[in-house]
């Protein structure tokens, strides 16, 4: 019987690296474990832990082509990170200059939720702890 312990990781690929670098490492808070240019695809691989935790591996690759958003297309729909306080966190996220949806209740759990996105227009949602 096949186990799966946890996810990994999740990766994200970037038109410019160092914009989204910035975005999840100085806007959302996210630590850069490593990184590494691979000459050979002309691509940047960054290593983002949060909390100590690996999470995601940001890419970069020339000119990827653009992420379908409207209408919803197949594939991953959104990225969701709990924080203890969606008001709190739209804030601080507002303070950065990143705008969010209005705060809503989700019909199924009663908790808040939002959603943003980063600087490709990758959906990432906050939901209530």
């Amino acid at each position: 019987m096949l186990q799966l312990s946890s996810i990994h990781h999740i990766a994200i690929i970037a038109t410019d690296y160092a914009r989204s670098k910035a975005f999840y490492c100085d806007i959302l808070g996210f630590s850069l474990m490593g990184e590494v240019y691979r000459d050979a695809r002309d691509s940047w691989k960054g290593d983002l832990a949060l909390n100590g935790q690996y999470t995601i591996e940001l890419f970069s690759f020339p000119s990827p082509p653009a992420r379908v958003s409207h209408p919803e297309a197949c594939g991953l729909r959104h990225l969701a990170f709990t924080v203890p306080d969606v008001e709190a966190a739209v804030a601080a996220l507002a303070e950065k200059g990143v705008t969010c949806e209005p705060i809503r209740i989700d019909e199924l759990t009663g908790k808040q939720c939002t959603f943003f996105a980063d600087p490709d227009g990758l959906p990432l949602e906050l939901y209530q702890a």
